[in-house]
């Protein structure tokens, strides 16, 4: 067989989230019949990662391919999950493994998203013109990260949006990072939109998913004249899981194609020198039996 696959989300308190999470490991294993497959998360719900990597362990597997279930790479993707990963080879002898990258930019995710703003337009654009999207992500505190969203909705605009008639994408973030939700909103409103599709740059549902509709739709009975609605999640489907098996594959093959041309920890972006060469510290994880136990960080998904 195959060296076994080994999906690692972050974790969210919303129980639809880890559902999405765990139907779509199960696709994976119902499709990858060639490799075991398991997943679990770095926090906030279970299974927790290292009780992923045992179950691998314990069915004989010494080497796994760990890809991060991340759209960016930001400080998860970066320092936590390595993190967790390290210590996973500490406390179990012979295991190693390798790491995937982010699924970032990839095309097959940038038509998911067209697909999510088709299920909320009930005609298309061209035919109800003044049409924009707000594309919405986590936000970080890491400008690498940030840009990769704003590269998104750039892609977006110039590519599938243009041809469903959409005037524009404007990108936005949910916590960390300018612009916020009615920030970007506001703007969208002011440069003539008539009717917005907010689409969250997210893989599963969450806190932070639900936060982004709550705050649309604040937005929308302030604002009568303007149409918001809100698109769907990404979620479990066949092109997901097209994108984490050319994870896979690129993994195996030593095919990692990271970008490090803007991240802080190497270069010196104005305003990040001090991270240059800075030790990655991943935060406190409750469920990992090296961070013994208490509350993690606190921020929800």
């Amino acid at each position: 067989m195959k060296p076994p696959l080994l999906l690692v989300g972050h974790g969210t308190r919303d129980e639809k989230g880890v559902a999405g999470f765990t139907a779509f490991v199960d696709r994976l294993r119902r499709r990858l019949t060639d490799r075991d497959v398991a997943g679990g998360f770095i926090e906030l719900s279970p299974p927790p990662l290292t009780e992923s990597v045992g179950e691998l362990y314990q069915l004989g597997h010494r080497r796994v391919v760990a890809v991060p279930m991340m759209l960016v790479a930001a400080g998860h993707a970066k320092g936590d999950i390595p993190g967790a990963l390290a210590r996973e080879k500490e406390r179990r002898p012979g295991f190693g493994y390798v790491y995937g990258r982010p699924l970032g930019p990839h095309p097959t995710v940038l038509r998911l998203l067209a697909e999510r703003l088709d299920e909320v337009l009930d005609a298309p654009a061209a035919e109800q013109p003044d049409t924009a999207v707000l594309l919405v992500g986590r936000g970080s505190t890491d400008p690498d990260a940030n840009a990769e969203v704003v590269k998104v909705a750039r892609l977006l605009q110039e590519g599938h949006a243009r041809g469903r008639g959409v005037a524009f994408v404007e990108p936005a973030f949910i916590s960390l990072a300018w612009p916020g939700v009615p920030e970007g909103l506001e703007r969208i409103r002011r440069l003539g939109a008539r009717r917005v599709v907010v689409l969250p740059y997210f893989l599963f549902a969450g806190v932070l998913p639900d936060r982004v509709v709550d705050q649309s739709l604040e937005y929308a009975a302030a604002h009568p004249e303007l149409d918001v609605r809100c698109a769907p999640v990404i979620d479990d489907c066949d092109g997901l899981a097209d994108v984490i098996t050319e994870r896979y594959d690129e993994a195996v093959l030593g095919d990692i194609r990271m970008n490090c041309d803007t991240c802080v920890y190497r270069i010196a972006l104005p305003g990040f020198e001090d991270r240059v060469g800075a030790p990655q510290t991943p935060h406190h994880h409750p469920d990992d039996p090296a961070h013994g136990h208490g509350h993690g960080h606190g921020h929800g998904r």
